[in-house]
């Protein structure tokens, strides 16, 4: 029997599975972050290698075993990353048959395999990525926390900090973000707050996510404008997408399907979105991914041991 294997790899941790060809999921291992572009290759390559050893030793197999192996990552969109990370993966496994998708190309083949529907993705980063019947395709967002990556966890708390960082300055009313964000952190001072932001943005920004979501149902004005606006940068983005491929033109229901450590945490960003999202495309058939993009990742793996590439991806027309 041949065996697979799928790495999802993003900015806060990184997903493995090992599955056979039937598609049954018999290892399962997680490490932390390993978007090359945010923790650096060499973090990022450890990553990988951890997530991928925890998950052959609890499928009780060798990596020689492996048949076929695809990493779905963020920031795989550049050749730079695309090209590295498949030298590693070639020396990682040398027996295998390897590719290196992007974290969202995953996400969707574990939401709606090679049929239509988007997929919209809101962790460390936030992007949506669809596919229409034609098999045009197209993306929205992805561009990383300086430019985009509206309504993600690191989006989130940097405004919470933003939000903070008014009150100080006595040009917005208090917060219950002031107090939340120094104990969520373990940090003793405002102080000693900046310069960890300074020195590591990623280890302080998406971890305050779960801090607006509570100051939110407590009512807490700041929070709840932050979730505001998260909400309909995310539907944005999926509308976006959903506009650029027509699904719905022909009155038909298409799979719209939420993925990423944002969704599920807060009642009022959750139903926004959705109220959102179902006025601007009624046909979309909204859910959350149940299964990690890691057994998308292992999907892909199999059809590149099959023969068949993962599909021949075209964009939509402008």
């Amino acid at each position: 029997m041949s065996y697979l294997l799928g790495l999802d790899g993003g900015g806060t941790k990184t997903d493995c599975v090992v599955s056979n060809t039937q598609g049954d999921v018999i290892g399962m291992g997680r490490a932390g972050p390993s978007s090359p572009l945010r923790c650096g290759f060499d973090a990022a390559f450890q990553s990988l290698s951890e997530a991928a050893a925890e998950a052959l030793k609890e499928a009780k197999l060798p990596s020689t075993a492996l048949a076929s192996v695809c990493a779905g990552l963020a920031g795989a969109g550049r050749s730079s990353v695309v090209r590295r990370t498949t030298e590693f993966l070639a020396k990682a496994f040398p027996g295998a048959q390897t590719h290196v998708a992007t974290d969202y190309e995953i996400a969707l083949e574990a939401a709606v395999g090679i049929g239509a529907g988007v997929v919209l993705i809101a962790g460390t980063g936030s992007v949506a990525y669809g596919r229409n019947d034609p098999g045009e395709t197209a993306r929205a967002g992805g561009y990383g926390p300086w430019v985009g990556d509206e309504g993600s966890a690191f989006d989130i708390g940097r405004r919470a900090i933003s939000a903070v960082a008014r009150t100080r300055d006595m040009s917005a009313p208090p917060t219950l973000l002031s107090s939340l964000s120094l104990a969520a952190l373990n940090c003793p001072d405002w102080e000693e707050l900046t310069d960890r932001t300074m020195r590591n943005p990623d280890e302080v920004f998406p971890k305050l996510f779960p801090v607006v979501a509570a100051a939110a149902d407590a009512e807490d004005s700041a929070a709840r404008e932050i979730l505001f606006t998260s909400a309909i940068g995310l539907a944005n983005l999926a509308m976006i997408v959903v506009r650029k491929l027509g699904l719905g033109d022909s009155g038909s229901e298409f799979p719209l399907v939420k993925c990423g450590g944002v969704f599920g945490h807060s009642r009022m960003l959750d139903s926004l979105l959705d109220s959102v999202v179902s006025s601007g495309a009624p046909q979309a058939k909204l859910s959350r991914l149940e299964i990690s993009p890691a057994v998308g990742a292992a999907r892909l793996a199999k059809r590149l041991l099959e023969g068949s590439h993962p599909p021949v991806l075209h964009d939509a027309p402008k």
